[in-house]
């Protein structure tokens, strides 16, 4: 830690020459004022010593504000904003140390963490040889770069006679869009991805 104002001021009176114009007494003028110039060196170095800690996410508070700028926080697919003091410093810890992916393992791993229940589907085109009669032909070799995300779970609100009034739709599905913001935007740039709804 710092220098508190007493070590300051036993600095500067160690910076004296000796001699009896120079005096070191309690209540000396001189005195006083080295300890003015000391009380303003003890706020300086407290004021470097809180800099370290707003450089770490983990503890900054004045530059909270800046650390979430420089990691793109509040999250625009976000469910929810991060309001408390330790949310917003967690938040920003998680940006800053989340690695990343391609993998499907890695895509079912941010559903999960978001409460959603998926499965992945990568498409193959059919290939002489490696596939047999009665495969689906799959579309050709542009279905290599589609995938899709099968959410499973009751999302469809279906049409019923009696619980259902004229003009409603005959079937609503209930999109899981910050799941879809964010797998979109964390996506392999050359995928194409597609959204499936299952359930009852």
């Amino acid at each position: 830690m710092g220098l508190n104002a007493a070590a300051y001021r036993a600095q500067l009176q160690a910076l004296l020459p000796p001699g009896a114009a120079w005096p070191r007494a309690a209540d000396a003028t001189l005195t006083r004022l080295l300890d003015a110039l000391a009380e303003e060196l003890a706020r300086v170095d407290a004021r470097g010593w809180s800099a370290l800690d707003e450089a770490d996410g983990r503890m900054a508070l004045e530059l909270l504000a800046d650390w979430e700028r420089v990691c793109g926080l509040p999250d625009t697919c976000g469910a929810g904003v991060a309001t408390t003091l330790q949310e917003r410093r967690a938040a920003v810890v998680a940006k800053l140390t989340a690695l990343g992916g391609a993998s499907p393992s890695y895509f079912l791993g941010l559903a999960e963490a978001m409460g959603y229940t998926v499965e992945l589907d990568e498409f193959r085109p059919f290939v002489t040889g490696i596939n047999r009669c009665g495969d689906r032909l799959g579309g050709g070799h542009a279905v290599r770069h589609q995938w899709r995300v099968r959410v499973t779970g009751p999302r469809f609100t279906a049409f019923r006679t009696g619980a259902s009034q004229c003009g409603d739709l005959l079937g609503k599905i209930d999109r899981a869009a910050d799941l879809e913001c964010k797998l979109k935007r964390l996506k392999p740039a050359h995928t194409r991805l597609i959204f499936s709804y299952e359930g009852a």
